[in-house]
């Protein structure tokens, strides 16, 4: 039974659980660093405590203050969102140790998909199809190259433990692979206190598709369909869509097998994406990585199916979410996220900082929908992720949810901080993006689009 939750986190992902919470009848504690002490969503959750700091090792890094407050408010749950410790399987065994139920896969599985080398493995001993490439490399100069020369060139030197696109780097030949190596161990070693690292082919112009999927941590799993995630910035997604436009129904088909797979397979609980990249050049796929958390786009995958994810996740953690067949979840519709960031699309995405002087969402309603942890006279500052507001719409037709999406974009008033609305704008009309043709490279390839 649960009756309270701690949400440890902050922006619109912590206003998304308030939410389903008040939808769920249980009640929701926040927390907030000293920054985000005027937050809008802390008057929506029942209870709200200071982290205390202004910076995220300060307040929602620190593990022993969200426990401490969690012991305090009696809470029975925890839902850590994403980022921050949502894939931290230390934070997710003290939750379940201090007798909280923990609304997340299992740290068993945090722990294996956190490694992507492991979950590579993990993903060819169930079938799952992957890039070729390489063992965890050592130090040893013969050995480098010799693995460098089975992968290929061009090729990427990954991170074991990285994500989001930190700790990987692209090598065109071979005389550049000794210091992409180093650099990448570097990197891995500050970021993810794991310097590990492996070769995997570079594929030139993939899509980036995901599958949603949702576990009973009894060995079964359903999925939601897929999204398409391939406009990025640095590795970053900037706009999603679904379902993903323009792919094979029997890719789809053998996509969502392989995540179902994955799921069934280390018997994973609660929400959780699978990520594939699709060569347009082959027409074949591979297994990128397993996301175990909810996801920053997971609002597409709602409004083409009409689930909770959210709720679904709390209701699995209380043990009252009814069992749900595969056959019972159909999708309709297309749908549109676009990721507003308070950023100078012109220099590089670099962060823009300040006092929201007006900040004006379009109105939500009539396939448009909202997701912002912000509101009018907050400041945006340097210490955390620059993301906004989430603009999310959906037609009965990709074309309507297009059309509505920019429509919302041209609402959308911001002033008081540099933001990507205008290259967000320029995405959603032109023509490679209407067409549902965009590849990972497609800002690459079309810069003028950054810089609208």
């Amino acid at each position: 039974m649960i009756r309270k939750v701690l949400v440890a986190n902050r922006g619109e992902i912590a206003a998304r659980i308030i939410e389903a919470c008040r939808q769920c009848g249980v009640a929701s504690v926040a927390v907030y660093s000293e920054p985000d002490a005027q937050a809008p969503y802390l008057k929506q959750a029942d209870e709200a405590y200071p982290l205390g700091g202004a910076l995220a090792t300060e307040s929602y890094l620190n593990q022993a203050a969200l426990l401490e407050i969690a012991g305090k408010a009696q809470c029975d749950a925890v839902h850590p969102g994403y980022g921050f410790l949502a894939e931290n399987a230390e934070f997710a065994t003290a939750v379940e140790q201090a007798g909280m139920a923990w609304i997340g896969p299992t740290p068993e599985c945090i722990v294996a998909m956190g490694s992507k080398h492991q979950a590579r493995q993990l993903a060819v001993e169930l079938g799952v199809p992957v890039v070729p490439g390489s063992a965890i490399l050592s130090a040893d100069d013969a050995a480098l190259a010799e693995a460098a020369s089975s992968v290929g060139f061009p090729l990427l030197v990954k991170a074991s433990g990285g994500g989001g696109g930190i700790g990987m780097r692209a090598v065109a030949k071979p005389e550049d692979l000794a210091a992409a190596v180093r650099a990448t161990r570097d990197l891995a070693g500050k970021h993810f206190s794991d310097s590990a690292i492996y070769l995997e082919r570079l594929v030139a112009q993939p899509r980036h598709i995901e599958v949603q999927v949702f576990g009973f941590g009894d060995g079964q799993a359903v999925h939601l369909y897929e999204r398409d995630c391939s406009i990025q910035r640095r590795y970053q997604k900037v706009v999603e869509e679904a379902p993903a436009p323009n792919l094979p129904e029997a890719t789809l088909e053998k996509m969502r097998a392989a995540a179902l797979a994955l799921a069934c397979g280390q018997k994973y609980r609660g929400a959780g994406t699978v990520e594939f990249l699709y060569d347009t050049d082959t027409g074949e796929f591979y297994f990128l990585e397993m996301n175990t958390r909810i996801q920053v786009e997971h609002p597409i995958t709602e409004m083409i199916t009409g689930a909770d994810l959210v709720a679904m996740q709390i209701k699995l953690a209380a043990g009252t979410l009814a069992p749900i067949e595969q056959s019972a979840l159909n999708q309709h519709g297309h749908a549109f996220e676009c990721r507003v960031y308070a950023e100078r699309p012109a220099k590089h995405f670099l962060p823009s900082t300040g006092v929201l002087e007006t900040f004006a969402p379009p109105v939500e309603g009539a396939g448009v929908r909202v997701d912002t942890g912000y509101a009018q006279g907050m400041k945006v500052t340097h210490l955390y992720d620059p993301l906004i507001a989430k603009v999310i719409t959906w037609g009965e037709t990709r074309e309507l949810a297009a059309a509505r999406m920019r429509d919302a974009l041209a609402a959308f008033q911001v002033s008081g901080v540099e933001t990507n609305l205008g290259m967000l704008q320029a995405l959603m009309s032109h023509d490679a993006v209407l067409n549902g043709t965009p590849t990972t490279q497609f800002l690459s390839l079309y810069p003028g689009t950054a810089v609208a």
